[in-house]
């Protein structure tokens, strides 16, 4: 859930800013908005990025990363900007210091940092704050839904060290709580009828499996739709995709693509609204939550 704080008003902009939203658990998305409030800070005094780079002598790139929130603003980075911005009041500065703190706190995912991968982070951090998280599978059932037996067979397709295989299927796991909680997140999946027709982990471990995604759909929050064989093409012909959206208006829509060997996050209006719309015409075109759960218990029953 996200709460926020009393506004934080300041010589910038003369009267009460935009408030800065502080996410409960989530450091991840907390970085994220205060990097845009800054970066707004910057655009109202008509301060380039070249001239707030040297500021705090660095290069373009690592404050774009800073005002995307791809990284954490330094005590030092943090007060020479908002010396430059025109942000004295002692208030406003103490204030946006204890956000920045927050941002940089640990989440709990980083008790796995031994086995989490840097580009992975950012995504667990914001699955953890999303009020809906919307996608499409092609290769394997969702992280938030896989038991830990299809959770363990599919992370040994790519590892084989025991203690680093038995970390990664704790985490999984571990991020399936937000499910658990007292107000989750919506989750609506599409998933095509390939994954589950492919026996990761053996017979045993699939139909499990299926009986679990069935047991999950029964869920109010949850989702789901199936792409049969026979549907033929559909628009996300192009593969998987995740799509993360946020109770704060602060916060734009994370397009999410996973590659092998790291990740995509997009948040330009233009590409999130292709997803958007490739995800609508799906949930369209694919059978009904009704249809799908029904042809998922005819292959539990097939198994």
């Amino acid at each position: 859930m996200v709460t926020t704080a009393g506004p934080v008003t300041g010589p910038v902009f003369g009267m009460g800013s935009p408030v800065l939203p502080q996410p409960a658990g989530s450091p991840t998305v907390l970085r994220v908005l205060l990097g845009a409030y800054m970066r707004r800070l910057r655009e109202s005094r008509r301060i380039s990025i070249d001239e707030a780079s040297r500021v705090i002598r660095s290069s373009n790139s690592k404050l774009s990363k800073l005002e995307a929130g791809r990284a954490e603003f330094t005590d030092l980075d943090l007060a020479e900007l908002l010396t430059f911005y025109g942000v004295t009041a002692e208030a406003d500065r103490l204030a946006l210091r204890a956000v920045a703190i927050r941002a940089s706190s640990p989440g709990w995912w980083r008790d796995y940092a031994d086995v989490l991968p840097g580009w992975f982070d950012e995504y667990v951090g914001l699955e953890e704050a999303a009020r809906e998280i919307r996608g499409y599978e092609v290769q394997f059932v969702p992280g938030l839904l896989q038991t830990q037996d299809y959770a363990r067979a599919v992370i040994m397709l790519s590892y084989s060290h025991p203690k680093g295989i038995s970390r990664r299927v704790n985490l999984r796991m571990a991020r399936q709580a937000i499910l658990d909680r007292p107000e989750p997140p919506a989750l609506r999946m599409v998933l095509d009828e390939a994954l589950l027709s492919r026996p990761i982990g053996g017979a045993k471990a699939m139909r499990a499996q299926i009986k679990h995604l069935i047991e999950m759909s029964q869920r109010p929050n949850v989702t789901l739709q199936v792409v049969p064989f026979n549907a033929g093409g559909h628009p996300a012909a192009g593969g998987s995709f995740s799509l993360l959206s946020f109770d704060d208006q602060n916060l734009p829509d994370v397009v999410y693509l996973e590659q092998l060997t790291g990740a995509q996050y997009h948040t330009k209006a233009d590409i999130v609204d292709g997803y958007v719309g490739v995800m609508q015409r799906l949930s369209a075109e694919a059978p009904t939550p009704a249809g799908s759960l029904k042809l998922l218990r005819s292959m539990l029953r097939e198994s």
